[in-house]
């Protein structure tokens, strides 16, 4: 006769009563998480509302926030996963001189997401519908901080006749990922999976919970959702790709352009001191190499500044919008030709 195991038999029931309460415990605290980070955005935005409007561009809303009034209207473009907010303390004073401009790429901040591959292509065809769309009549100073150095040279290259001048801040370099330090590969990768553990986790409130959302509330508002993680895991899924994008453009021919660069001298935290050395002198060269897309281009290295030079000091990235807007309205030095 068959042998029966009579001591397992009562542990069965007592396994599948672990495992169910195990699984009911999970799903107790996700449903918590998902309902504590869902009512804290609704909070959030019902005491920060957003400034500026939305607009249909083909399907989905992008948002853009513009201010003062004159020609030519400043457009400003934020880094990689970065929203509008980035700009707020340079827009308002741009706004006593011109009409400026910041706005949301599709999947960050208040801006729908898109059908469309998160590649500085994409963005800048984008942008020009969101523009139309906003009726923000061209010539356009544009200015992209870091990744968005990409989307701006696109832009000039798809509709040159509408760009009058650039502003480059602490701007990407199309060949950066090959001049940088091996050891940066690896780094690289570690950043990635923090950008994706954001993303999946942001719905259940982790984030935000182990206070990784910005203490600042308007930055908090727009950028910790899901909706942000998500389209900033896309943007840097796809940086290889807008910066072969952004090398095929070609020069910029004379238009007015001034590349703003932070301070060598003050190299990114997150590196280690044996990566940062390195990765800063093939910055150095990159960014003197951006100021000779133009026969009029210019280059200012910002003592004390790190990569965002917007925030830490503002008062450059304005001097040279303003500095910028005064030149468009001059007439081009004898002998010029146009791009």
């Amino acid at each position: 006769m068959p042998q029966t195991d009579h001591a397992s038999s009562p542990a069965r029931p007592v396994l599948r009563r672990i495992l169910t309460a195990l699984i009911l415990l999970f799903l107790l605290c996700a449903s918590a998480g998902f309902l504590y980070e869902n009512v804290s955005e609704a909070r959030d935005r019902r005491f920060n509302p957003m400034s500026g409007r939305r607009f249909d561009v083909g399907g989905y809303k992008m948002h853009i926030d513009c201010i003062g009034e004159g020609s030519p209207a400043v457009i400003l473009d934020s880094g990689l996963g970065d929203t509008y907010i980035s700009w707020r303390k340079v827009q308002p004073q741009i706004a006593k001189s011109t009409r400026v401009c910041s706005y949301d790429r599709a999947g960050l901040g208040y801006s729908d997401s898109s059908p469309r591959p998160r590649t500085s292509r994409s963005i800048a065809e984008e942008l020009h519908a969101l523009l139309q769309a906003a009726s923000v009549p061209p010539p356009y100073v544009l200015v992209g901080h870091s990744m968005a150095g990409y989307d701006v040279r696109i832009y000039s290259s798809l509709y040159p006749k509408e760009v009058a001048g650039m502003v480059l801040v602490d701007a990407s370099h199309p060949d950066q990922e090959n001049r940088f330090p091996p050891e940066l590969k690896n780094m690289e990768a570690s950043w990635m999976r923090e950008a994706e553990f954001l993303a999946y986790t942001m719905p259940f409130g982790v984030p935000r919970a182990m206070g990784l959302c910005d203490d600042d509330v308007p930055q908090r508002t727009a950028e910790c959702n899901f909706h942000t993680a998500q389209g900033a895991v896309a943007e840097l899924k796809t940086f290889s790709e807008s910066a072969q994008e952004a090398g095929q453009t070609g020069l910029l021919g004379d238009i007015p352009l001034e590349v703003l660069s932070h301070d060598p001298d003050k190299p990114s935290a997150e590196l280690p001191p044996d990566v940062a050395k390195p990765t800063n002198e093939a910055w150095e060269k990159m960014q003197e190499e951006l100021a000779h897309l133009s026969t009029r281009g210019v280059q200012r290295v910002v003592k004390g500044s790190s990569h965002y030079i917007q925030i830490d000091d503002p008062q450059v990235v304005i001097d040279a919008v303003r500095t910028m807007v005064a030149e468009v309205h001059q007439p081009p030095p004898a002998g010029a030709k146009s791009p």
